[in-house]
């Protein structure tokens, strides 16, 4: 079976590099310079995988293919950017690792599969649980073990994409948020996402890593 993968996160690399492992015939793009629409068209794959890619696709692509994008969230729920930062931050910890057939809307098409994902512990351990969800999810569409679930669109939920600025911890935060608030602020931007921070008096940024709630 040919199978195109694109994307250029680390942790989307990890699951496609696993499927050549298993044996399927594997095209990659792993930057925005290097995606090449008509060499997909020339490799006439089965199964298109969009996982962590953040630029724009054909919509004739889409109609012609079967793209498949993994989404880290209970989809319809937060559906749009940054889905883990923006579910942690709002406290969330039961959350799933969700692959659909992608459409038109913005992480709205069917889904194929879905499982649960613990949003707890440090990014690190995040990203390890849903790479191992999404190599045995990934491999149960492409076996074709999967049945197609139209998303319930009255359940749905929206949150765009986190901007840099947005990771600064400010002097407001401190004063009126609690612990857990800021604590999770702080592991949902662990490498390798920038990370959060406080400026100080010399106007320098002071990054904030890890941190424990005594």
């Amino acid at each position: 079976m040919k199978i195109c993968c694109v994307g250029y996160r680390p942790w989307a690399i990890q699951i496609y590099n696993f499927l050549k492992t298993q044996g399927y015939e594997i095209l990659l793009f792993d930057s925005k310079k290097s995606y090449n629409e008509k060499a997909i068209r020339e490799y006439d794959p089965e199964f298109i995988l969009f996982y962590g890619w953040s630029w724009i696709i054909s919509p004739k692509l889409i109609e012609d293919f079967n793209c498949i994008m993994l989404h880290p969230s209970p989809l319809p729920k937060y559906r749009g950017g940054s889905p883990i930062q923006n579910q942690i931050i709002r406290g969330e910890i039961d959350s799933a690792v969700t692959l659909f057939f992608m459409d038109s809307g913005i992480d709205t098409g069917d889904i194929v599969a879905q499982k649960y994902l613990s949003l707890e512990g440090n990014l690190s351990e995040i990203f390890t649980r849903m790479v191992n969800i999404g190599k045995e999810l990934t491999i149960e569409v492409l076996e074709g073990r999967y049945e197609r679930t139209k998303q319930d669109d009255s359940q749905s939920s929206y949150y765009g994409r986190r901007k840099p600025h947005e990771s600064e911890i400010t002097i407001d935060e401190i004063l009126t948020k609690g612990g857990e608030y800021l604590q999770n602020k702080i592991r949902m931007l662990q490498p390798p996402y920038p990370s959060s921070f406080i400026r100080t008096a010399d106007g320098r940024k002071l990054k904030i890593i890890l941190s424990e709630l005594e």
